[in-house]
């Protein structure tokens, strides 16, 4: 019993280590600018990047999971993972970079779904089920806010390159543990090979995830926008058409027709909108408002982590005892909350007296969602589709987390670069002057930093400004969202939820269950 515990400890750094790459190297995009002579857009596609072949892959991944092996997949994804941040660490031109942040993005896709597939594999019972479930999940979130942590530290005693060489010690931790304490698994059965579901698969979700990350930069109206999101759409559909006409789907479409599992996937997604949207948010404010630097800006995020580890296995004993519908929607109006007290803000707000509420009543609200409604995912699934099922978990964390900064991101874009093009008019700044600003609040300060000292603070003053008008036009929408959202789930929620479910804590359900470890 107890080598199951020691198994999850392992996994959930399986998991810590591809999500930490979500955002560790955020804080390492300006020296890689100077370094590879990389333009706004190359940094975009450093990080984006990997959140297109991760998101477009995890179903892909997940599959692959169920047919040869969990345990093999995501050892298989370590090392892949650990090989190819060698070689993130060595490029040296923007475009070899770039390649190997997808790779980075493959592998990870190997290594997620795997992770929560094995969890539910090996905790058959309802209450270990759901306490191993509730620190999976919290680990989620705490990777966001330890990544830009463990990225300032790095950058202040090495080079960019740290922020990849840290992955090969690490990988090779998680292997270590990983063959000592994870049980392998084989498949019940093995079905003939779906290699037009996963190719529709990919399409559809890598272009979805292409046209949301670059709607902003197009544009929303543009042709390319709409264009990718439609063939998104009908690449999607027809793969929901193939996996209802096959014999062995690559995942049962239909357990969309069950509410608690679609509405639970949808919440799932609405908690990672808000959170990624929040930190793209937060990290802004800190080093263009309160003018932190990378590492103290990563050090004003651990709040949420903790909050997040305190607060996760709460959630998941409150589920048991109250279910997963009363959780989830406290969860979606503690998030609003933390959202709606961003708009009391201003250039001025302490850290300690506004900035950590905001943030822990945030944290809070995302452990009370992502737990419970992963779980409700998870019930829902036969045991042969766990990998898939667990895709579907991650793909709706990543397409929302993708989604959360692109419309976020787009609110605070537009009412800045249009708010500082006036401010700066005013101030009589030539139109160069002011062009330069308009491109994101850190050009804007930059434009404040070279400026004679007659007008440094003016413009730095007016920058910041017009930085939190559009920092609470964007949290506006995150209310509505998160509101919506806790409207949705107290509806839909309701009753029972169908499918497969954990067992009963009985004695029984507590031997091991598990093939040994030959996979």
């Amino acid at each position: 019993m107890r080598t199951r515990w020691w198994a999850l400890a392992a996994l959930c750094f399986a998991e810590l280590l591809v999500m930490v790459d979500n955002t560790i190297v955020n804080v390492a995009l300006p020296t890689m600018a100077r370094d590879l002579d990389a333009g706004i857009s190359g940094l975009q596609w450093i990080v984006d990047a990997y959140t297109l072949v991760f998101a477009g892959l995890l179903l892909t991944g997940g599959y692959l999971g169920d047919r040869f092996g969990h345990r093999r997949m995501l050892l298989s994804g370590i090392a892949g993972f650990a090989a190819v941040s060698a070689l993130a660490a060595s490029s040296q031109t923007l475009g070899q970079l770039i390649a190997a942040r997808a790779g980075l993005g493959l592998f990870a896709a190997l290594v997620f779904p795997a992770t929560l597939a094995i969890i539910v594999s090996i905790f058959v019972g309802s209450r270990e089920r759901a306490a191993a479930v509730g620190i999976w999940a919290a680990t989620s979130g705490i990777a966001v806010a330890i990544g830009p942590v463990l990225g300032g530290w790095l950058l202040e005693h090495y080079t960019w390159a740290s922020v990849f060489w840290v992955n090969l010690p690490l990988a090779a931790l998680a292997v270590i543990a990983i063959v000592a304490v994870v049980p392998g698994t084989r498949p019940a059965r093995v079905s003939r090979f779906d290699l037009p579901g996963l190719a529709l698969s990919v399409v559809g979700l890598g272009l979805l995830t292409y046209s949301v990350i670059e709607g902003p930069h197009f544009g929303w109206t543009d042709p390319r926008t709409i264009g990718g999101l439609v063939v998104a759409v009908v690449a999607l559909g027809l793969f929901a058409w193939r996996e209802l006409t096959v014999d062995h789907p690559i995942l049962n479409v239909r357990l969309f027709a069950n509410r608690h599992f679609a509405t639970a996937a949808a919440m799932i997604s609405v908690a990672f909108f808000a959170l990624f949207g929040f930190i793209f948010l937060i990290t802004q404010f800190f080093q263009a408002v309160k003018g932190y630097g990378p590492l103290e800006a990563g050090l004003r995020t651990l709040p949420f982590a903790v909050v997040m580890a305190v607060f996760s296995p709460v959630a998941m004993a409150l589920s048991h005892r109250f279910g997963p519908r009363l959780v989830a929607v406290a969860g979606a109006l503690l998030m609003s909350g933390g959202f709606a007290l961003v708009e009391v803000s201003s250039r001025t707000s302490g850290y300690w007296e506004l900035i950590i509420w905001s943030m822990s009543l945030m944290a809070m609200g995302l452990a009370f969602i992502s737990g419970p409604c992963t779980q409700v995912i998870m019930d829902a699934l036969d045991p042969e589709q766990a990998g898939a099922g667990s895709a579907v978990n991650d793909t709706t964390r990543e397409i929302g987390g993708t989604l959360g900064v692109a419309v976020l991101g787009s609110v605070l874009t537009s009412v800045y670069t249009t708010g500082v093009a006036d401010r700066l008019s005013a101030l009589g700044l030539p139109q160069t002057v002011s062009g330069l600003a308009e491109d994101s609040v850190m050009a804007g300060v930059e434009v404040a930093r070279q400026a004679p000292a007659t007008v440094a603070d003016p413009i730095r003053i007016a920058v910041q400004e017009v930085f939190v008008d559009g920092l609470h036009g964007a949290v506006w929408v995150a209310v509505a969202i998160t509101s919506a959202a806790a409207l949705a789930a107290l509806i839909l929620l309701r009753g029972a939820p169908r499918g497969h479910r954990a067992q009963p804590d009985t004695e029984a359900s507590q031997l091991e269950r598990e093939v040994p470890a030959t996979a």
